[in-house]
This record gives C-alpha cells, structure tokens and sequence, in this order.
C-alpha cells in the first residue's frame, strides 16, 4: 500500500493505492471541512428539543449533542470542542466536548484538525507517502517525517482512477454501470446490467448472479466516493423477492468499511437501504460549484506556466468563480509561488458551458 498525493493550486487529492485505489480524498487547505479543528466555544442556546445545545464558534455556530458532553450545560458557559463532523447542507458542523486548555477569550479557533493526507498516513501506518510539490512535501515533514518524499505520484492510471470518482457513471465488471445520484435528502444508486444478461434463457438466475457479483465494487464505491447518510441502491433486474437474498453478501462487503455503514434492509419497493455516517463531505461536493470551476481553472494555469515561465497569464471568469477564488485565498498565494507572479483576474461573463478562460497578458 502507498499514499500518492498530488497537489494542484489550493487542492491536494490523494489515494490509498494498491494496484488499484482503496481510498481517496480531496483536502483545500485554504477551506478545510474543519473536523478536528479545536475551539473555544460558548454555549449559545441550550434545545432541550434537539437534544443538544448550539455553540457559538466565532464566525459560524455548531452544534454539540448531549450525549457528546452538552447534557448540563447553561447558556454562556465556555466550552472547549472538537469538530467530529463537517456542516451539511447550511447546518453548522457537528461538535463534540473535549479536555483542552482553551484559556479565556472570545469564541474563536484555536488550532486546526489534520490535513486529509495525514489522516490517509494514520490509517495506514505501514505505507509510505509520495506527494509531487515540494511545498507540500515540508508541510508534511513535521507529522510524516522521513516517511514522506518526493516523487511522481499521480501517474495516468492514478489519475485515470481518481477522475472516474467525481463522475457520476462508472463501468463495473460484466458490462455493468453504476449511476450515482446525490440528493440534499440521500444518494441514490442504479445498477444497470446492460445487455448482459439479456438473452441468457435463465434470466431471473443470471441477473441474481450479475448482482450479487457486482456487490464488491458497489461497496467499494461507497467507500471511495466518500457517499454517506441515507443511500438506496437499486439493483438491476430481479423482483422484489429476490432481492432479499443478496442481503447478507450486501452486509459483508460493507463490513470492510472503517466508518461500518449498516444494510438496514430492502424496501417495500425492492431498495436496499444502507445508513453511512458523515464524517467528511463526499467527494462530488468537490467537483461543483464557484470554487472547484476557479481550481480547475488554477491547475490549468499551472500547467501553462510551468509550460511557459515567465509568461503572465490572464484568467477571465464570472463573478462567482473570481469570489470563490479571493475567498480561499490559498490557491491564488499557491500558483503566484509556482508561478513567479501572480494570476491577473479579470471578470468576464463567459458562455455557461465555458465559465472561465485562459489567455496571457502583457501584465
């Protein structure tokens, strides 16, 4: 097993691989999904209802269960607390109380949980981490030590894997697909058996026996994609009765999983329910939106100045994408070190197919 991290302009993504990816994750150091982060906290309203309190954190407010230490708690009390789970949705993180030296002050930070390549490295102790920045490379150095070093990390098939992740059809085995649908309410995943089984006499045994082979790499999905919460899967084919009996090759293949998901059943519709707790947001709230437009935007100009040094290079996008950008900060500062110069950014209202653009300038 090796950890191969790449690290692009205010993203890293990085891969527990084997032959093959076991695990994957994307971190942005410049917004992080804050678990693990410490704060010092201050109980802002106690909801006997919820049971639970809000906390008040600084710029944002989080919530602390009773049962993870804000059973007692008044309104006003300072509190020490742990991120133990990334916000969702508009709803602030989820916190735990912890044992910490906070000291006396306002509400606020106090020091930030572990980067998603070091939380791979503590989960595979034995592995050895390879990340292609140099920059990067001494950020780990403290932590990893002599364990990490500089290399080529993503190579085609690395990246090949990791790029089929964020897209919402994979091929399976057989001539199978998986078609992955995230809602705010759950994820929904459809297997389509294609014409595999389609002109085989034994119809009803050959689409059970497609399934139930297909089990592995559905798990394994589940697990890469980081998808969590409520998730219905829908298998190809087979009536609703047959279905129950691929229940307990569903449950040992999700047993592998660190964070245990639980086969719940199927439903009255045929739907096998599995429940994986949130922790870290799934990999595709990664791929949409403002700021991974912007960062993709930013690898592709990497690309060009390393290509080109020396050239200046002019990004035009929307409104949106340029605020996401100054907003995180840390990649524009990241590509400006990569660069020798920083990105000039110009705002433009691009066709909606091609948000952003690259061009040089003069600058």
């Amino acid at each position: 097993m090796k950890i191969l991290a790449t690290a692009g302009p205010g993203e890293v993504r990085a891969v527990a691989w084997n032959g093959r990816a076991v695990d994957a994750v994307i971190w942005r150091p410049g917004s992080p999904d804050g678990v693990g982060d410490l704060y010092r906290g201050r109980i802002g309203k106690v909801a006997p209802a919820m049971a639970g309190a809000f906390v008040v954190l600084g710029a944002q407010d989080g919530f602390l269960p009773d049962s993870a230490g804000a059973r007692g708690l008044s309104e006003g009390t300072s509190v020490a607390v742990r991120v133990s789970r990334a916000a969702q949705g508009g709803k602030g993180p989820r916190l735990i109380a912890v044992q910490e030296d906070i000291g006396i002050g306002h509400p606020g930070l106090i020091a930030r949980g572990p980067d998603a390549v070091s939380r791979l490295a503590a989960q595979y102790p034995a592995a050895p981490v390879i990340v292609d920045d140099l920059a990067f490379l001494a950020d780990l150095r403290p932590t990893l030590a002599e364990r990490v070093t500089l290399g080529p990390a993503f190579t085609d098939d690395v990246a090949s894997a990791f790029a089929a992740l964020l897209a919402p059809t994979t091929d399976l085995q057989g001539g199978a697909r998986l078609h992955v649908h995230i809602t705010p309410a759950l994820t929904a995943l459809d297997i389509d058996l294609g014409t595999s089984t389609a002109e085989r006499r034994d119809k009803a045994g050959s689409q059970s026996a497609a399934n139930r082979a297909l089990i592995p790499a559905i798990a394994a999905q589940i697990r890469l994609r980081n998808l969590s919460g409520a998730i219905l899967l829908d298998f190809g084919g087979m009536s609703v009765k047959q279905r129950a009996a691929l229940g307990p090759a569903l449950t040992s293949a999700l047993a592998t999983d660190p964070l245990q998901p639980r086969f719940l059943g199927f439903s009255g519709l045929g739907l096998a329910e599995i429940l994986r707790p949130r922790i870290h947001p799934p990999l595709a709230e990664f791929a949409t939106g403002p700021l991974a437009q912007g960062l993709a935007a930013l690898r592709e100009a990497a690309s060009r100045a390393a290509a080109s040094p020396g050239q200046a290079l002019e990004l035009r996008a929307t409104p949106a994408i340029l605020t996401a950008l100054r907003t995180d900060a840390a990649g524009l500062a990241a590509f400006a070190h990569r660069a020798g110069r920083p990105l000039l950014l110009t705002e433009h209202h691009p066709e909606p197919v091609t948000p952003w653009t690259l061009g040089t300038t003069d600058a």
